[in-house]
C-alpha cells in the first residue's frame, strides 16, 4: 500500500507545458519553492514541430518542453509526472495526486489546457499532425501550395477554408454534416472569391497511400484527390479543477473557460489560469507569455502579502 503524505510549497502548477514551465520557471528564479504536477499529455503532442515561436520555430514539441524542465530544475523548481484529481481550499490549497501524494500551497496555477476531439471519420485521427491539420499559422507554410480539402463540422468551418486559402489557391470545403442553407449569403460570396470549391456530402474516409493522404472519398463512393486536409477539432477544457474550487465560467463557441483578469487570475481567489486552460487561441508563445506574466503577478501579490503582514498593527 502507497503511503500518503503532504508536502508544502508556496506555488503549485499543475500542467507543465508552455504556460506551466513559463510560470514556474519566473517563480523559481524569484526564489519560490514551486512544484510542477504533469500527466504527460500535451496537446500538441502529435505534431512533429512547432511553429511560429520566435527562435524555436521548428522545434520538435518534445524537445521544446525537455528543455524547459531542464531550466526550471535549475532554480530548485521540482517536477512530477502525475495527475491532479482533486483540490480543495482552505487556507491553502490541497491538491490531491493520482499516485496518492497530497500537496499543498499558498497559490495554485492551473494549465491544464484542452483537448481535441476529432472528427469521427475514417483516416482524420490516425494523420492528424501529419497531413491532417487544424491550424495554419502552424502548419501552413509546411504544406503550401498543395491540394487542400477542408472537413467541416460545424458553419464556421467556412471560416477556416477562408484562412488557409492563404496558403493554397487549390482548396475544396467539403460540407460533410453541413448543409448548404447553413452558409450565409457573406459566406459564398466570400467562398467565391477566394476560389474555393464546395463539394457537398457526408465524408465516409480519407484515403491513404504509401503513407500519405491521397484523397477524400464520399459516402456516395466518389473521391477527391488531396494531399492535405484541415479540420477544426472540438475543443474540449480541462477545468475539472477550477469547476472543483467554484471558479466562474463564460461560454464561448469553443467551450466554457474561466473568467480571468488579465494576469490570469481567475474568479477564485489564488487561483490563476494559464494557456489554453483560459482560452481556446493561446498558441504555444501566448501561453509561454501568460505564463510568465502570472508568475511575476503571483511572486508580487505573495511579497506584498507577506509584507502587509509583518507590519504592526
Amino acid at each position: 500500500m502507497t503511503e500518503k503524505h503532504s508536502e508544502q510549497y508556496e506555488v503549485i502548477v499543475v500542467g507543465g507545458g508552455a504556460a506551466g514551465l513559463s510560470a514556474a520557471l519566473v517563480l523559481g528564479r524569484a526564489r519560490r519553492r514551486t512544484l510542477v504536477v504533469d500527466a504527460g499529455e500535451p496537446r500538441n503532442a502529435p505534431a512533429a514541430h512547432m511553429h511560429g515561436y520566435l527562435s524555436r520555430d521548428g522545434m520538435p514539441p518534445a524537445e521544446f518542453l525537455a528543455i524547459g524542465r531542464d531550466e526550471i530544475a535549475r532554480y530548485g523548481v521540482e517536477f512530477v509526472r502525475d495527475r491532479a484529481v482533486d483540490v480543495t481550499k482552505g487556507e491553502e490549497f490541497a491538491v490531491a495526486l493520482a499516485s496518492g501524494r497530497t500537496v499543498r500551497a499558498r497559490r495554485l496555477v492551473i494549465a491544464t489546457g484542452l483537448r481535441d476531439e476529432l472528427p469521427a471519420v475514417p483516416g482524420v485521427a490516425e494523420r492528424f499532425g501529419r497531413d491532417v491539420l487544424h491550424c495554419p499559422y502552424c502548419h501552413g507554410w509546411e504544406v503550401r501550395d498543395q491540394a487542400f480539402g477542408v472537413l467541416a463540422t460545424t458553419a464556421l468551418s467556412v471560416h477556416q477554408a477562408l484562412m488557409v486559402s492563404q496558403w493554397s489557391k487549390d482548396v475544396t470545403l467539403f460540407l460533410h454534416t453541413v448543409a448548404e442553407q447553413e452558409l450565409s449569403d457573406d459566406d459564398l460570396r466570400r467562398l467565391a472569391a477566394a476560389g474555393v470549391k464546395r463539394v457537398p456530402g457526408e465524408v465516409a474516409e480519407l484515403v491513404v497511400e504509401d503513407d500519405h493522404l491521397s484523397a477524400v472519398r464520399l459516402t456516395d463512393g466518389t473521391t477527391h484527390a488531396r494531399e492535405v486536409v484541415f479540420t477544426a477539432p472540438r475543443a474540449v477544457p480541462q477545468t475539472d479543477l477550477l469547476q472543483r474550487l467554484g471558479a466562474e465560467l463564460h461560454e464561448t463557441p469553443f467551450g466554457a473557460y474561466p473568467v480571468v483578469d488579465p494576469t490570469g487570475l481567475t474568479t477564485v481567489p489564488g487561483v490563476w489560469a494559464v494557456g489554453n486552460a483560459m482560452g481556446f487561441a493561446e498558441q504555444v508563445v501566448n501561453a509561454a507569455a501568460g505564463g510568465y506574466r502570472a508568475g511575476a503577478f503571483i511572486n508580487g501579490e505573495l511579497l506584498m502579502t507577506d509584507l502587509d503582514a509583518a507590519v504592526p498593527a
